[in-house]
């Protein structure tokens, strides 16, 4: 029986690989636009640390992966998004 290895993925806040299981997944949708957590496409990864989602930069670290402009809701969704998950951790996004 074969053993499968973790998906590993960077974190385009801090540079350091995690498994895809402890990463935010960001999917630039060619028809549904930009999706948190699904979707298949060009995607950016951000770990659930404080210090890596509510970087300054992140922004623009997200535009320049997706390779698309964000639009000002979606960086209010986002906002949201890493809140509820930090009130309920086991409840993932």
């Amino acid at each position: 029986m074969t053993r499968k290895n973790p998906v590993m993925r960077i974190c385009i806040a801090c540079r350091k690989t995690y498994d895809r299981k402890n990463l935010i997944k960001i999917t630039k949708d060619h028809k549904q636009g930009i999706l948190l957590q699904k979707g298949m496409g060009r995607s950016a990864y951000i770990c659930k640390s404080k210090k890596c989602y509510s970087d300054s930069k992140i922004k623009k670290k997200l535009q320049k992966a997706l390779k698309t402009s964000l639009k000002p809701e979606f960086i209010d969704i986002f906002e949201k998004e890493i809140t509820s998950y930090n009130n309920n951790p086991n409840k993932g996004i």
